[in-house]
């Protein structure tokens, strides 16, 4: 079925390619999309494009906060037995489905909890192939008890559950548009906006959804989304107002607009709005620690002497222009709550760096080879040229990002760059990289880390219902990584937002979601 039988003409009008719509009345927020956009279709959103795109179309049973706290969606409350696997949701009985003409002798439908029962198995069946099939993974069995009444149970107990169901992998669909086969030409959700117009690597226009169940919201009455490829030409259209809304900063115009401190250049104040926040992503150098590991980077000494042996702080400055926060404690992130500065981490101290080198009494021809992509060599040869000062020889190679992946993924690299984006806002995804029960290729072990009370404080982390004793045990966990040096946390990703003057509400977290329910302009009158 063609997308465009469902444009309307006057919008057609108003959001074809090149119109300019500084002088319209309605609100439109727009912005571009680099990596472009596969699928609508929640259960493949598996990339940050992708999952932007759905988040304002679809909703779950629950939705997380700017503080990454798990708030009601769909599902109004819930509760958990005793034993923390048997989940309880009571759903609201106001949701619709957008408009839609398939839909049997009405436009519209009202959700119930046999909608999540379809969209659920929907996620995890295998003619599917679903990249967010894994959050179900754990999941024992789950069933709709009635119209308002849900039900889930775990096989075992996994306290970050609620927050894996916030991911727009659990959205809720209607099966009758699946079932005619045009949701990915046409899909239909509940949230605030809803589908207009797709034109391929173009355009996509959204709706506002009047029939949104958080009453008032939105505010805004349309999103339009550009595919601009190239990054710098992307800006250059948001320096002239015609899109509302940049993430990230690419090297090509880095100096034009942060100084060396990581603030907006002051040409820029007047004009627009700059956010910098923490994310959940962790950078660092990973070391391969079995026995297949033959090189010095199998040795405790030499690794605390990598970690040592660099100025983090001068790195992210000159490098980063600091964006980042330069990585002196854990893995665990900044703007995770289970985050903590008590930790003992890595300060730059060349001294003990090269103490610990002599002491390892190195041959003259010694040699560490740390492997990256091209994207991180200039971060690896500051490093190198550092350490090498201080009598330790390493050798960067650079491999394809695929290359490298697969490398990393199957130990056949002994030291080795890598990062963690979070899946979802909890410590555990962080800690579960050190896991022995993880290891790759089976996990995402990838360092093959390996302690007895470190898995035991994992699992009994599982087991802990406060948040607050389940992160002293995180904190107690991420210290044993310190500690053994399995890592060199190199620095903690920052999210960085450019944003118009006239727009408000834009709020933002350390997943970087976005969310467009409350944005609004200056020029609209914002209900009470």
């Amino acid at each position: 079925m063609n997308k465009q039988l469902y444009l309307l003409p006057l919008l057609f009008i108003l959001f074809s390619c090149g119109q300019d719509f500084s002088d319209e009345k309605l609100s439109i927020f727009k912005y571009n999309e680099v990596a472009g956009i596969n699928s609508l279709d929640p259960a493949f959103a598996k990339d940050q494009a992708s999952i932007w795109a759905c988040s304002q179309l679809f909703n779950g049973l629950v939705q997380l906060n700017d503080s990454l706290l798990v708030k009601p969606s769909i599902a109004k409350s819930w509760q958990v037995d005793d034993n923390g696997s048997r989940y309880t949701f009571t759903l609201r009985d106001d949701v619709l489905f957008h408009e839609n003409k398939l839909f049997t002798n009405i436009n519209q439908r009202r959700v119930s909890a046999y909608d999540f029962e379809y969209s659920f198995a929907r996620l995890i069946d295998p003619k599917l192939a679903s990249p967010g099939a894994w959050v179900m993974s754990n999941v024992k069995t789950f069933k709709a008890i009635n119209d308002s009444i849900f039900l889930m149970e775990l096989h075992k107990p996994f306290p970050p559950f609620l927050g894996l169901l916030s991911m727009p992998y659990c959205s809720v669909v209607p099966q009758e548009i699946i079932d005619q086969d045009v949701f990915d030409e046409h899909p239909v959700g509940t949230g605030p906006f809803r589908f207009q117009y797709w034109k391929q690597n173009v355009k996509l226009v959204y709706r506002k959804n009047s029939d949104y169940f958080e009453k008032g919201l939105p505010y805004l009455d349309a999103i339009a989304i550009t595919f601009i490829k190239d990054k710098q030409t992307a800006f250059l259209e948001f320096l002239k107002g015609n899109l509302d809304f940049i993430s990230g900063i690419d090297a090509s115009y880095k100096d034009e607009v942060l100084d060396k401190e990581g603030r907006l250049q002051e040409k820029y104040n007047d004009k627009i709005k700059f956010y910098s926040l923490p994310y959940l992503n962790t950078e660092y150098l990973g070391f391969l620690m079995d026995s297949s590991n033959m090189s010095l980077s199998n040795q405790l000494k030499i690794r605390k002497a990598i970690n040592y042996g660099f100025d983090r702080n001068k790195m992210i400055r000159f490098l980063r222009n600091n964006v980042g926060t330069p990585a002196t404690k854990g893995f665990i992130p900044e703007g995770l709550p289970s985050f903590t500065e008590t930790l003992n981490g890595y300060d730059y101290d060349p001294e003990l760096a090269r103490k610990l080198i002599q002491d390892c009494q190195l041959e003259q021809d010694h040699n560490i080879v740390l492997s990256t992509t091209s994207s991180y060599l200039d971060i690896c040869e500051f490093i190198q040229n550092q350490l090498g000062q201080l009598g330790l020889n390493i050798e960067v190679s650079i491999n394809p990002p695929s290359t490298h992946r697969q490398m990393v993924a199957t130990s056949k690299l002994d030291f080795f760059r890598g990062s963690w984006i979070a899946d979802y806002g909890d410590g555990e995804n962080y800690l579960a990289l050190f896991y022995s029960k993880n290891h790759s290729p089976n996990g995402p072990n990838y360092t093959h880390f390996s302690s007895k009370k470190y898995d035991l404080l994992y699992e009994k982390s599982l087991l802990e219902k406060s948040i607050i004793e389940r992160h002293a045990l995180y904190n107690e966990m991420d210290q044993i990584i310190i500690d053994n040096a399995a890592i060199v946390p190199l620095y903690y990703d920052r999210v960085l937002r450019f944003v118009q003057n006239d727009i408000v509400g834009f709020q933002g977290n350390a997943m970087n979601m976005l969310n467009l329910k409350s944005v609004s302009r200056t020029s609209q009158m914002i209900p009470k």
